[in-house]
């Protein structure tokens, strides 16, 4: 594997468990005890009751595009080579939105609504990305 040389998500104590996750290729959130909901980004208490009662679940990957640009010049010097590329905002089937690349779609067929579904960017041995394709 070649070296990664672009920016990296530096994990909390609070998104550990989303991280540990994704290098199991699985997409886990926090899920609040106390009134169900399901949270992101990874927090301390719930951002709808705010209990602390929150643990982590597996959720389905599955959501679809709530919004999106498409990047024609870098959001950081790294990802120059990169460009044309999509950023998203993606509705989770659970609820929570999260912002994220689009990959294997070309640029002209990504839309608003389209169902999309967790893939996982395997950048280094300790960190996978994660990422949504179409469905």
């Amino acid at each position: 594997m070649a070296e990664y040389t672009k920016p990296l998500p530096r994990p909390t104590p609070a998104s550990e468990p989303f991280w540990e996750a994704a290098k199991r290729h699985e997409l886990h959130l926090q899920r609040c005890g106390s009134c169900g909901a399901y949270l992101f980004y990874p927090r301390e208490v719930c951002a709808e009751c705010l209990s602390s009662e929150l643990s982590w679940v597996q959720v389905s990957g599955q959501g679809t595009v709530y919004s999106y640009t498409i990047a024609q010049a870098p959001t950081h010097p790294a990802f120059a080579d990169d460009v044309p590329y999509i950023v998203a905002i993606v509705e989770l089937a659970e609820g929570p939105r999260i912002t994220t690349n689009i990959v294997d779609c070309e640029l002209g067929a990504v839309k608003i609504g389209m169902p999309v579904v967790a893939t996982y960017d395997d950048v280094t041995p300790e960190m996978s990305l994660v990422k949504f394709r179409p469905a």
